[in-house]
């Protein structure tokens, strides 16, 4: 039986989140993530698959992650990707010897600062045909 893909779920507007999600995308070969922004139904379906509210829309602060039955928001959720992710990219797993606390301290630092540090997009990311199975509907 194939494990199924992990879901990343992200802020559309946010530049940084975008160019995360490119990242992402070109190098998972394996097309094991699927994504939804944050403020779809999607995201709101799959959320509510496991029993959790819907992100907060408003003023999304966090990627969450949907892997393995389970709902992992900031430090922990890019982490997961990370460890998914070809060589060398695992390899961030260290970062988990570093408490969760501090950790989510940084990971709140950039996501109060990414749209005033990288920008912010009216329109949400525009797969292309080829990618767009990857994305949830």
């Amino acid at each position: 039986m194939e494990n199924p893909p992990t879901i990343i779920l992200f802020d559309g507007h946010c530049n940084l989140c975008n160019g995360f999600v490119q990242f992402i995308l070109k190098r998972d070969r394996a097309a094991r993530f699927r994504f939804a922004p944050l403020a779809s139904a999607a995201a709101a379906r799959e959320c509510a698959r496991l029993g959790a509210p819907a992100p907060a829309t408003a003023e999304p602060d966090s990627v969450i992650v949907i892997a393995d039955g389970r709902i992992l928001e900031r430090s922990d959720a890019s982490l997961a990707i990370a460890a998914r992710l070809p060589f060398p990219w695992p390899i961030f797993g260290v970062f988990r010897l570093v408490p969760r606390g501090l950790r989510d301290w940084a990971y709140r630092l950039i996501a109060r600062n990414r749209y005033r540090w990288f920008g912010k997009s009216d329109i949400c990311l525009m797969p292309t045909p080829e990618l767009r199975a990857r994305f949830l509907e």
